[in-house]
């Protein structure tokens, strides 16, 4: 097998070269092309061997199926893992997840994301970090964590906080869900392509040279097929996303949530309401302080970070009660923000016994 195409595990992904293009297909449509841990592997795998081969410019990965093109990790495998092996088998698949993340993120050549239909969790990781998010009429984008007891990882410590104005902490915190146009509104879109020429699309990078200046190269072939999605609805309410999400502590957004005049801010503190205490807590700091640290750091906080969500409540009981039993009731612990101390944040965020992830070899000190 050539060096360029790793292993594939059970078809769940596969790698087709395509003159100087290498097109990633996430292959589980029944699954909306949620990630597993021999996907993670196959595509960190991949990542090096594509860096490293001269004979590959640029890097295409689209989703199988009309519905998603990731949909993020496979929660309710993981929960499996968490239930029956305990937090540390569950953390071996974002031991792999957060290293392919940031090889992503480092990644020199064009990374071209056709992101057709449902982008949500890990779908954001293998997509967001690379150069060119070409989003359609069928993008469903969102960052949904802190409804099932986690927070958002796969390196938006360091991507949702660099958004414009305080979308970050809007997107992070709510899980709100944007389309096409409103991905472009927020620079996490970078392009917008009508699904139907998303083929033809690939096909003209296939074959167009890509080995000199693959990126001006990408562009122009982009040109050709890019058009306007319309009017962002996000931009309509940028004002009072502002205003409300802009604040130096969670209480002062709630604050501001339920003093805003329109109506607006009353809907975004009832969607806030459901979440659980814990993750809102959490990830409000995370977002803080991710606007500060570079992609590795941002990428070993988040590590530090779901060591201590497996082993807490809130995520067992999120995913029990939004993709298990599916009552819609979970039962949150601590259930009211006021009860969530600020000691109690700090222990998230606190080094790991056994020192902080390793990326590429390098291990920080815990």
């Amino acid at each position: 097998m050539p060096m360029s195409e790793p292993s594939v595990v059970n078809d769940e992904i596969q790698f087709a070269r395509r003159g100087d293009l290498m097109v990633v297909t996430l292959n589980r449509p029944r699954a909306l092309n949620a990630l597993t841990l021999p996907m993670c592997r196959a595509l960190n795998q991949g990542l090096r061997a594509w860096q490293a081969d001269p004979s590959i410019g640029a890097v295409l990965i689209k989703g199988e199926g009309d519905r998603a093109f990731c949909a993020g990790g496979d929660i309710r495998w993981l929960h499996g893992v968490l239930t029956s092996e305990g937090v540390a088998a569950a953390c071996r698949f974002y031991a792999l997840e957060y290293p392919m993340n940031a090889r992503l993120h480092h990644f020199s050549k064009p990374w071209i994301a056709l992101l057709d239909g449902i982008v949500m969790g890990g779908g954001v990781g293998v997509s967001v970090h690379g150069s060119h998010r070409i989003v359609t009429e069928r993008t469903l984008f969102a960052m949904p964590e802190t409804g099932i007891g986690l927070f958002p990882d796969v390196g938006a410590t360091f991507m949702l906080p660099r958004l414009p104005g305080a979308l970050g902490h809007y997107l992070g915190l709510t899980g709100a869900r944007l389309g096409a146009a409103d991905c472009l509104h927020a620079g996490i879109g970078t392009a917008y392509v009508a699904t139907n020429r998303l083929d033809e699309l690939e096909a003209a990078l296939a074959g167009t040279s890509l080995r000199d200046d693959p990126f001006a190269v990408v562009d122009t072939v982009l040109g050709a097929f890019r058009s306007d999605p319309g009017p962002a609805p996000l931009a309509d309410v940028r004002a009072r996303v502002d205003a409300c999400f802009r604040q130096e502590s969670l209480s002062a957004v709630l604050a501001a949530l339920h003093e805003e005049a329109t109506g607006w801010g009353a809907a975004q503190a009832e969607e806030l309401a459901g979440k659980s205490p814990t993750s809102l807590a959490v990830t409000f700091r995370q977002l803080c302080d991710g606007a500060t640290l570079d992609f590795d750091s941002a990428m070993r906080l988040e590590y530090r970070l779901v060591q201590r969500f497996m082993a807490g409540h809130d995520f067992r009981e999120g995913v029990r009660a939004l993709l298990i039993d599916r009552d819609r009731r979970p039962r949150w612990c601590p259930d009211r923000l006021d009860d969530v101390s600020d000691a109690m944040v700090d222990g998230y965020f606190a080094p790991l016994a056994g020192g902080d992830l390793p990326l590429d070899g390098r291990r920080a000190a815990g």
